[in-house]
């Protein structure tokens, strides 16, 4: 990764990677088969990062940060498995999905085996604290899916609400990477707390700008097809305000758009969201999370990995994809 933020744990990180492809052997040829495209897919693997710099933070010398990393990066992928499956998606990261690769049933299981891989790990950590913070957090993760299932193609869908599901489907697993780092190197309620709260904002953030990015990027950048939220029914903010602040025929196309599905009418409700300021508003929001995400690692001492927690929450509001 040449990016600035992961240069001060380049050596940790590597080590998280070896042990994700180690972690991944079965003796079923068709776990090891899916399991090895989903490591060749790569990704950001922010949440893994977020778990290296928030214990280096603090001070943390021992190994198991490195566990606690694969664990994080085996239930955000367990969890991508599962939603793949729900939206019916064809493309992540520029590939195929497993869902459109080997079918529904494979893809299901093969996520439960790194579930089940996730919590073998956090029993070998022993830390009760840690698999206290990563049980609630799976538990809200799938409140948080079913939230969003009950509400496809619900063009009521208030802002409020939408807030409530990115902060379970995504801020949370952020919140407890942050959390669970910093629980693992011991630091003090202040700094615990601090941390706790900067994953939460980060994550946030990064949801808010996934949402614009929908409506505002391309899939040769995204590795995904753009218009996937509308084709799905998802109601994103960037729609919400362009229905609130839209006149009424536009607020009705909309509607109908999200009622009937689909992509045919892309281009317009693009169109729509951005003459009504839906992509400035979802951005302003994203960057009052980027500030309070900030303002959280003000107390953490200054060192190269403090840098990287800045540089990195700057990356979540500036990227492309």
């Amino acid at each position: 990764m040449s990016t600035p933020f992961y240069q001060s744990v380049v050596d940790d990180f590597a080590e998280v990677d070896q042990l994700i492809q180690h972690s991944l052997s079965s003796r079923i040829p068709l776990v090891e088969q899916i399991s090895t495209y989903l490591v060749e897919a790569g990704g950001k693997r922010l949440r893994p990062l977020l778990v290296l710099l928030c214990a280096k933070a603090c001070g943390y010398e021992g190994r198991d940060h490195i566990k606690l990393a694969a664990i994080i990066e085996f239930l955000h992928t367990a969890m991508l498995l599962h939603d793949d499956v729900v939206d019916e998606s064809d493309l992540r990261r520029g590939r195929k999905t497993v869902n459109a690769a080997w079918g529904n049933p494979a893809s299901v299981l093969v996520g439960d085996f790194m579930h089940s891989r996730a919590f073998e790990m956090m029993v070998e950590i022993g830390n009760l604290r840690v698999m206290e913070i990563l049980a609630q957090a799976t538990n809200v993760i799938a409140e948080g899916e079913v939230q969003q299932l009950a509400n496809v193609r619900n063009p009521d869908f208030s802002e409020q609400s939408y807030l409530q599901v990115i902060y379970r489907k995504t801020a949370m697993l952020f919140q407890a990477a942050s959390h669970t780092a910093a629980v693992l190197a011991g630091a003090n309620q202040a700094t615990e707390s601090a941390l706790r709260d900067f994953g939460l904002h980060l994550g946030l953030a990064f949801q808010l700008i996934d949402d614009m990015l929908d409506y505002a990027g391309n899939a040769q950048e995204l590795g995904k097809n753009v218009g996937d939220d509308l084709a799905e029914g998802k109601v994103t903010l960037p729609l919400i305000i362009a229905m609130r602040n839209g006149d009424k025929a536009q607020a009705n196309f909309i509607r109908e758009t999200i009622l009937a599905g689909g992509t045919e009418q892309l281009p317009a409700v693009t169109e729509m969201v951005r003459n009504t300021g839906g992509l400035r508003y979802t951005m302003s929001r994203a960057s009052m999370e980027q500030e309070k995400a900030m303002k959280c690692i003000h107390m953490v001492t200054p060192s190269k990995y403090k840098n990287s927690m800045e540089n990195l929450v700057r990356f979540t509001i500036e990227r492309s994809n």
